[in-house]
């Protein structure tokens, strides 16, 4: 007499793929949650009758590579930058200051700028070229 074992066939789960399901998801969340502002508030404003449409100029300084500066194309020495930039900004709300500086320039010259408005608290944007085009 012959007794045969039986096989028994085991449930068996393949878990080849799901390491690369994991790293998908897992680089999913990581791109998903740098798009999320945390810091955002819903609100729901108030309707108003009244439209008022407030536009903003702002100021543009541009400074080329041999420290010359200009107020709106109009040529500044560098002993008046302050005075000047306040007669530009008087008689404005909030005047917010668009700084275009020469890449050639250190950073110290972009420190001196900064500084200038900081003393006369205004705004100040620093201009940036795409880098596309």
């Amino acid at each position: 007499m012959r007794l045969r074992r039986r096989h028994r066939e085991h449930a068996e789960v393949a878990t080849e793929s799901l390491n690369d399901i994991m790293f998908m998801l897992l680089l999913f969340f990581l791109i998903v949650s740098t798009l999320v502002n945390p810091n955002v508030i819903k609100l729901l404003l108030p309707d108003s009758k009244q439209q008022v449409e407030v536009t903003k100029v702002p100021i543009l300084l541009q400074v080329t590579s041999d420290k010359q500066y200009y107020i709106d194309k109009n040529p500044i020495p560098v002993a008046d930058l302050k005075g000047a930039l306040i007669d530009a900004t008087t008689g404005l709300d909030k005047p917010t200051i668009v700084l275009r500086l020469d890449k050639s320039l250190t950073m110290q010259d972009l420190v001196d700028v900064l500084q200038v408005g900081t003393e006369i608290k205004v705004k100040m944007v620093l201009a940036t070229k795409n880098a596309g085009s």
